[in-house]
């Protein structure tokens, strides 16, 4: 945990040991992260209230059902705004914004907003550096 993270009271963290974070990030109240692999959240990084980060599969295609956990990461100055869900293995880039209860299910690009079910990009992000 790097300095002046910010976890609210009613954020969750499913497995903290692979929870990495670097300066300044912030997970708002009811903000999950559901992480059986590796989740790194860079500086400045957000997760608005409720927003949910989705580590984790199962394979469908076999009969045992096994879970598949994928690595994920979420850019410097990203925003996971209220309600929005990050689902397994997307990558979410510098700068992206996932607007107030979107669905990504892929990567969102750096600097992009993105919004709806499932997100598309929307605009470009001015970039704050």
């Amino acid at each position: 945990m790097g300095p002046n993270c910010h976890f609210y009271p009613t954020s969750r963290v499913w497995a903290t040991w692979n929870l990495l974070c670097d300066d300044m990030v912030t997970a708002g109240d009811g903000a999950e992260i559901y992480n059986p692999a590796p989740v790194h959240l860079r500086s400045h990084a957000i997760l608005s209230q409720n927003s949910y980060l989705c580590g984790a599969a199962q394979d469908f295609d076999d009969p045992a059902f096994p879970l598949l956990a994928y690595t994920m990461e979420v850019g410097a100055y990203a925003w996971i705004c209220a309600r929005a869900c990050v689902g397994p293995g997307v990558q979410v880039g510098e700068g992206a914004v996932l607007g107030l209860a979107s669905a990504a299910t892929s990567d969102l690009q750096p600097w992009g907003v993105y919004g709806g079910v499932p997100a598309i990009k929307l605009k470009e992000r001015k970039r704050v550096h």
